[in-house]
């Protein structure tokens, strides 16, 4: 099944976060939404499954992880995590391969935007988090992640989106970004490759995304 954006009628600042449904039933990122926990119950019985199966974070910012919380203390879910976490069940690495609903993630190390970013590879989707996104308000058709807070860095952001791209299949139809819309070839004019090929020409570029960079 397509992934559900579990947060797409938030009133306040939120990543987007995904609901999956599938042979593991899975939530990526919880987001800040009061009430998500809600949401995602009534998803669950309109896809007439039973329960959530895991948690996956692709990053610990607050927007994230806001109601993380809320979500873990009415589901029985595990929680997936690059960093450490009071409530973390697996740790997952560079190279581990993760079932997201029905499809097989390869977890690949994406610092530069968060110390502890991981982005998911499969064959036809890219969660992405916060290090490349379609639309943010900064460039309409292919985004990199902020990197002018503290802790952040430009360069190694650049070599987290080169080693996207060396593991992206080119079968990869969808990108699932932490903010901003998902992106569908299907409905556009570049392939996922393409749009993350922008986004990185446009990093390496040096030029800063917001006015105080």
């Amino acid at each position: 099944m397509e992934p559900i954006t579990v947060t797409a009628d938030a009133e306040e600042f939120t990543c987007n976060a995904y609901l999956v449904p599938g042979e593991a039933t899975t939530l990526v990122d919880a987001g800040t939404m009061p009430g998500v926990d809600e949401v995602i119950a009534d998803a669950l019985d309109d896809a007439g499954v039973d329960d959530l199966d895991r948690v996956v974070l692709t990053h610990q910012h607050h927007d994230h992880v806001g109601e993380l919380d809320a979500v873990l203390d009415r589901f029985d879910a595990a929680l997936y995590a690059n960093a450490a976490h009071p409530r973390r069940d697996v740790a997952i690495a560079d190279g581990d391969e993760i079932l997201i609903g029905d499809e097989p993630c390869e977890v690949v190390e994406t610092p530069g935007h968060a110390d502890d970013h991981v982005s998911f590879v499969g064959e036809k989707r890219l969660y992405s988090g916060d290090v490349v996104v379609y639309n943010d308000g900064a460039f309409d058709d292919g985004s990199f992640g902020r990197t002018d807070m503290a802790g952040q860095s430009r360069e190694t952001l650049i070599e987290s989106l080169h080693a996207i791209l060396a593991r992206l299949p080119d079968t990869v139809e969808a990108m699932y970004p932490g903010h901003g819309d998902v992106y569908r070839a299907s409905d556009g004019p570049d392939t996922v490759r393409e749009v993350v090929e922008r986004a990185t020409e446009r990093a390496e570029r040096r030029e800063p995304k917001y006015p105080d960079e």
